[in-house]
C-alpha cells in the first residue's frame, strides 16, 4: 500500500504492530516475533488492497456483440474473504452476482473483481452488500440487478457469543429484480443459496 502524506508510514505501522503484542503480553522482541510486525503489515497490505482499486473501473469494458442476448446472466459462489469493521475479525463467504442486461455485458471475471474489490476493504456485510449491486448499476445501467451475500463472521464465532456454523445472509434487489416477483424468484432459484445445495 502507497503511503500518502496523511497516512502513517510502514516503519509506524510495524511499531503499533510490536505496541498490540506487548499489549497482549507478549515480549515484541522474542525471536518468534521479531519479524511479526513486518509480516502484519504486509498481511495488511494484501488484505486491504480494495482501497487502491476503484471497482468500477472493472466495469468500464462492455461488449455489446452478444446477437440479442437479453436474458440473465449470473454468476455464483464468489469465494471472498473481508474483515469486520467493528472488530477486524475475518469475515469468509460466497456473493452471487446477477443482472439483466441492456444492451451490454461485461466479462464474468470483471464481477468477481468487483467482489474483491469491495471484501478487501473493512467491511459491514450489509454495506458490501448493496456496494456491489450499486456500482454494478451505475456503471452497466442493466434492467436489473441482484446480489446475494453469504458470511461467516469470526466477530462472533471466535469472540462474543461464540456461535459456530451460523452464518449471515443479505441480498441488494435492484431495477427488475426488486420491481418483478419472476425475475428475483428466477435468480434465487439459479443460485440456491443455503444448506444441502
Amino acid at each position: 500500500m502507497a503511503d500518502t502524506p496523511d497516512k502513517p508510514n510502514r516503519e509506524q505501522a510495524e511499531a503499533a504492530v510490536r505496541t498490540l503484542l506487548a499489549w497482549a503480553g507478549e515480549d515484541p522482541q522474542r525471536e518468534g516475533l521479531l519479524d511479526t510486525p513486518k509480516r502484519v503489515v504486509t498481511a495488511y497490505g494484501d488484505w486491504f488492497s480494495g482501497y487502491t482499486d476503484d471497482p468500477r473501473e472493472y466495469l468500464a469494458r462492455t461488449f455489446e456483440e452478444v446477437a440479442g442476448y437479453d436474458e440473465m446472466i449470473v454468476l455464483r459462489d464468489i469465494e471472498f474473504e473481508s474483515h469486520c469493521e467493528h472488530h477486524m475479525a475475518p469475515i469468509i463467504g460466497k456473493a452471487h452476482v446477477g443482472y439483466l442486461p441492456n444492451g451490454k455485458v461485461v466479462g464474468i471475471s470483471k464481477l468477481a473483481r468487483v467482489v474483491e474489490t469491495y471484501a478487501r476493504r473493512f467491511q459491514v456485510q450489509e454495506k458490501m452488500t448493496a456496494q456491489i449491486a450499486q456500482s454494478i448499476q451505475d456503471v452497466l445501467q442493466p434492467l436489473g440487478v441482484g446480489v446475494v451475500v453469504e458470511g461467516a463472521h469470526e466477530c462472533m464465532t471466535t469472540r462474543g457469543v461464540h456461535k459456530r456454523g451460523v452464518s449471515m445472509i443479505t441480498s441488494k434487489m435492484l431495477g427488475m429484480f426488486r420491481d418483478d416477483a419472476r425475475t428475483r424468484a428466477e435468480f434465487l432459484r439459479f443460485i440456491d443459496v443455503g444448506p444441502g445445495r
